[in-house]
């Protein structure tokens, strides 16, 4: 089990974000990413700041999915920094990492639960990696975590086979929950899921935001999911984050790509002010 000394835990403090009024939990900085000669990200920069839900958009193929992995280290960067919780990952020693991986969860986006393995093993899997506990100690938090996301007991004896696709998705979920993270990563939740089911799903990661105090950074297509429980969207365009704000800032820009996406003629019509009284 890694070291949680109090002087190790205060390297991993989030820094202050420039305007001096929100952490930030997740820095970066000028990344580029290529594929040989194909460059996908070119110097983007991003931050995502303490209790957001910050949705990250971007036409197909752009490299959204690809920052997401880049920023866990599943993919290599050409250039650029990424630091997460104040610790720049290319400079922290294996101490460090550890204790910042811990305070990560990932849902990816079909769910990636192992086949072989029950649902309460599964969940099991990162208590396992990090921590070092009796077995009916983690039966018992498998359980609890099965409970927050909506599942029923019996589903941690049932294989991921046995599930339906909104089922995974929340199994998936309790996983990114085991350690009660932080920084919660969703790489597509909503996928696959009806209009009802997503929606559910939607509530659930708000209910979860604010119960947990959990940060947020979904990859999505959904914009119901975008205006329903975004507090923050960055659009991916041209490499690089080409514009960020609000659902209200993204109805006032004129880049075609964005135009068209919030008020196209497939986009979501509502009440901006109606929806300001809801939140």
């Amino acid at each position: 089990m890694p070291d949680s000394s109090p002087d190790l835990m205060r390297q991993t403090g989030e820094t202050n974000s420039d305007a001096g009024t929100r952490p930030v939990v997740l820095s970066v900085r000028d990344v580029t990413v290529a594929f040989g000669e194909k460059v996908v990200l070119e110097n983007l920069s991003l931050d995502v700041y303490r209790g957001e839900i910050l949705g990250f958009v971007g036409a197909s193929g752009t490299g959204k999915s690809v920052l997401l992995r880049t920023v866990l280290g599943l993919v290599p960067k050409k250039s650029g920094s990424v630091e997460m919780f104040g610790v720049d990952l290319d400079d922290a020693s294996e101490q460090e990492r550890v204790l910042v991986d811990m305070r990560v969860g990932v849902l990816f986006q079909h769910g990636a639960l192992f086949s072989a393995l029950t649902v309460k093993e599964n969940i099991q899997v990162p208590m396992r990696e990090y921590l070092d506990l009796p077995k009916p100690l983690m039966d018992e938090l498998a359980l609890l975590k099965l409970e927050m996301v909506g599942l029923p007991p019996d589903a941690a004896d049932k294989f991921p086979s046995e599930l339906s696709g909104g089922m995974i998705k929340r199994a998936a979920l309790a996983r990114a929950l085991a350690l009660d993270p932080d920084l919660v990563f969703l790489d597509e939740p909503t996928s696959g899921l009806d209009p009802i089911g997503a929606a559910d799903f939607d509530e659930l990661v708000r209910t979860l935001r604010d119960t947990m105090g959990l940060t947020v950074y979904m990859v999505t297509h959904d914009l119901d999911s975008l205006f329903s429980v975004c507090d923050r969207i960055a659009v991916l365009g041209g490499k690089k984050v080409l514009v960020d704000g609000t659902v209200d800032d993204m109805m006032q820009v004129e880049d075609p790509w964005v135009k068209s996406y919030f008020r196209g003629k497939r986009a979501r019509q509502i009440d901006l002010s109606a929806r300001a009284e809801v939140n």
